[in-house]
């Protein structure tokens, strides 16, 4: 079911009433799927200036058929707990690969990754293990994987303007076999939880 938000335009201070999606099944309505990965139904224009604004706000993108769940939450900390504790307590991450997110950005992302068949997991490793070869800390991306063991684009800003990092699949191989060598790794991504790089750090220090 869509919903109404007001939201007031950064540049000309009109109020705009946008249409937002708290709850994104796409099994149910599968055009959004691909308004969800590109990004176009977070996106609003004010009707006075024409300004294109993100509109923000918690919604729940769930794909039945892949048994996939992803919350974009509104980034507060109290929020996401309670909602972490809801959906444990209510079983709804049974079976199920679970995510929780803080920005539309990282939403677009997790989707790229389960998509080209990865595990965002593993994922969050090689871009660790890309920041230690490179000496440097770096916001990766996931950008493409090209073919089905071809190499893995990352991009990361740099000086204003986004930079490519392209690495080979045998690293991804490599941190796969780490993640299957850890059980906690697999103990700690059970449930509604979010998978980043300091996740990764946690296992590693």
């Amino acid at each position: 079911m869509d919903n109404k938000a007001t939201y007031t335009c950064p540049v000309c201070g009109a109020s705009n009433t946008v249409e937002i999606h708290p709850l994104i099944n796409v099994s149910a309505d599968p055009e959004l799927k691909a308004k969800v990965m590109d990004g176009s139904l977070f996106v609003w224009e004010c009707t006075s200036c024409g300004r294109m604004n993100l509109a923000r706000y918690t919604t729940l993108y769930h794909d039945p058929d892949q048994k996939l769940l992803i919350l974009l939450s509104d980034g507060n900390p109290d929020n996401e707990q309670a909602l972490v504790k809801a959906f444990s307590d209510a079983g709804e991450t049974d079976g199920y690969t679970a995510r929780l997110v803080s920005e539309t950005g990282a939403l677009i992302e997790k989707l790229k990754i389960f998509e080209a068949g990865l595990d965002d997991r593993v994922m969050e490793m090689c871009k660790y293990v890309t920041c230690m070869e490179m000496g440097s800390e770096q916001a990766f991306k996931f950008f493409r994987l090209d073919g089905a063991d071809g190499d893995i684009t990352l991009t990361y800003p740099r000086s204003g303007q986004m930079e490519m990092v392209n690495i080979g699949f045998n690293v991804y191989s490599d941190c796969e076999r780490i993640l299957r060598r850890n059980p906690q790794m697999t103990e700690g991504s059970s449930g509604l939880v979010r998978i980043d790089q300091d996740w990764v750090k946690s296992f590693f220090r």
